[in-house]
């Protein structure tokens, strides 16, 4: 399929498109909604669709949509996009900055979905002139950032039905723009949060052994917990707990009577993640019966490991090869950050990618989740590109394993 001349065709789509594209993505950034309140970007989504002659279908409960492209004949390849903005003040001197107080795209979700709209409006022209050979399903999904993400109530409402493989992108800006991070395998942890409210009687600090002193058992349970989950699972599956609010009494000379604690647990395997809630709670108990308090445990499952399926990562790779040049798939780390992508990794086969979005030679630190992210905006048409081509790569192959499946795995 690729041996047409598809990267002229993307390059004469990015010749009218890409300006209006980098436009929409500036508009959702000034814009920027939090998760499962995206009601002005889902329904910016839904215009520019519609204006193209697609039909979105909005999800329930009023934020994201779902829309298809072509025939129901052939495979269904999906591709996926997340909506939603952090709850973070935008802290660059940009003209798209945030109009939102305390509100930022500040992950790259304006990017993702830019990408994907313009990936869908060139498959739409490819499937009026009878070159799609299948159906493709845009989602765009609201609250990847809120636990356990949005991707629950994409596949509640079917969203993934009848779709044969899925992919998705996101930005990256340690990698370069024209480059593609991929990686077979776990490419992102798992993510669960926690907390644990401790209870005693409370007391005078100057008769601690009267009473059940609540701090300092707060503090152990701080701290050991941490070190006995080390030694409890293999160390290769990383399991971390990391606290982020500890909190009890409110006066120097009295033993509260109630404190809480709260942070994430984050691990790189699955089965690890599946037994981390059992072996949390058994070590809290331990800890809580020696120093003779009360332990209450919440344990908020949040996502799984994003778990990349082999034949896709290499349809990722050849479709950049095609569109970037040789050279543009490059290994890329797993991650300990949570990704509601898994989800659809648990019901279909599909594959995640790191998308470069920092300008060739900038050496500045600037990572996601925080104010001063930024993205060089060539990244949209690349990003374009690299879907576009892997969607046609994936219809045309029905989805099967391409020739050259036992290719060497992209790891880090």
């Amino acid at each position: 399929m690729l041996a047409r001349d598809l990267r002229g065709e993307l390059d004469a789509f990015l010749r009218v498109h890409e300006r209006p594209l980098i436009d929409f993505r500036r508009d959702l950034h000034a814009h920027p909604e939090l998760g499962f309140v995206e009601y002005r970007t889902t329904e910016r989504i839904a215009e520019r669709l519609t204006e193209a002659g697609l039909t979105p279908v909005p999800l329930p409960r009023g934020t994201g949509l779902i829309c298809d492209i072509g025939s129901g004949d052939g495979p269904t390849v999906a591709l996926r996009a997340d909506i939603d903005a952090l709850p973070l003040p935008d802290e660059k001197d940009v003209p798209y900055r945030s109009t939102v107080p305390g509100v930022c795209h500040a992950c790259g979700h304006d990017v993702h979905t830019a990408i994907v709209l313009g990936t869908g409006l060139f498959l739409a022209e490819q499937a009026a002139a009878g070159l799609l050979p299948g159906r493709v399903r845009l989602i765009f999904q609201p609250a990847e950032e809120v636990m356990p993400g949005g991707a629950l109530r994409v596949l509640e409402a079917g969203g993934i039905s009848g779709v044969d493989r899925i992919f998705g992108l996101h930005c990256d800006p340690r990698l370069e723009v024209g480059q593609l991070g991929l990686r077979v395998g776990p490419i992102t942890g798992a993510c669960d949060k926690v907390s644990v409210r401790v209870a005693g009687p409370g007391g005078h600090t100057a008769r601690p052994h009267l009473t059940a002193d609540l701090v300092f058992a707060l503090a152990k349970i701080v701290t050991e917990l941490p070190a006995a989950l080390s030694r409890r699972v293999d160390p290769r599956v990383s399991l971390s707990l990391v606290w982020g609010r500890v909190q009890a009494g409110s006066v120097a000379n009295a033993i509260p009577d109630d404190g809480v604690a709260e942070g994430t647990i984050r691990c790189l395997d699955e089965q690890a993640w599946h037994e981390a809630p059992d072996l949390f709670k058994s070590l809290l108990d331990s800890v809580a019966i020696a120093y003779g308090v009360e332990a209450e445990m919440n344990y908020v499952r949040g996502v799984p490991p994003t778990i990349n399926e082999s034949t896709s990562v290499h349809m990722l790779r050849d479709a950049a090869g095609h569109v970037l040049g040789p050279d543009a798939a490059v290994p890329t780390p797993q991650s300990l950050g949570g990704e509601d992508f898994g989800w659809y990794l648990e019901s279909v086969p599909g594959a995640y990618a790191r998308l470069g979005v920092r300008t060739p030679g900038d050496t500045r630190r600037i990572d996601i989740h925080q104010g001063t992210f930024d993205v060089d905006e060539k990244c949209v048409g690349v990003g374009v590109g690299v879907l576009a081509a892997t969607a046609l790569t994936a219809l045309w192959d029905g989805c099967r394993a391409p020739a050259d499946e036992a290719a060497e795995p992209v790891t880090a």
